[in-house]
């Protein structure tokens, strides 16, 4: 995701931030200032910075950035996203969507995401 979405997802999340506090926290996950922020930078940084708070939404909060605030992911989105050990890692876990909003070939990133945290079975 590029700077500005990731700022609007901190913020999102409860982060107060300046501009030396963004540019501290880009440093960060963007050590090349390449204007962007990976999908695994922005998991490492969330992992670090909020030890303290449930990983399993931080992850749900994560996906549904990627997923353009959808409640489902797409398979092309978590290829474009992530690197392709991962995608298909993702891919090969989650559980097909069942909301009524859900197109043909949508996968569920919360019950993922619950699960691999230890909150349910995967």
């Amino acid at each position: 995701m590029d700077a500005e979405d990731f700022k609007t997802c901190l913020i999102s999340v409860g982060y107060n931030l300046g501009e030396n506090e963004f540019s501290r926290i880009m440093s960060i996950v963007d050590p090349n200032r390449m204007g962007i922020v990976t999908f695994q930078a922005f998991i490492d940084f969330m992992s670090r910075e909020t030890a303290d708070t449930d990983t399993a939404d931080q992850v749900m909060a994560s996906f549904k950035v990627l997923a353009g605030d959808k409640n489902y992911i797409l398979a092309d989105e978590l290829r474009r996203e992530l690197p392709p050990d991962q995608a298909e890692y993702c891919m090969a876990r989650m559980a097909p969507y069942t909301g009524p909003d859900g197109v043909p070939g949508a996968l569920d990133y919360m019950s993922f995401s619950t699960a691999l945290y230890g909150e349910s079975d995967l």
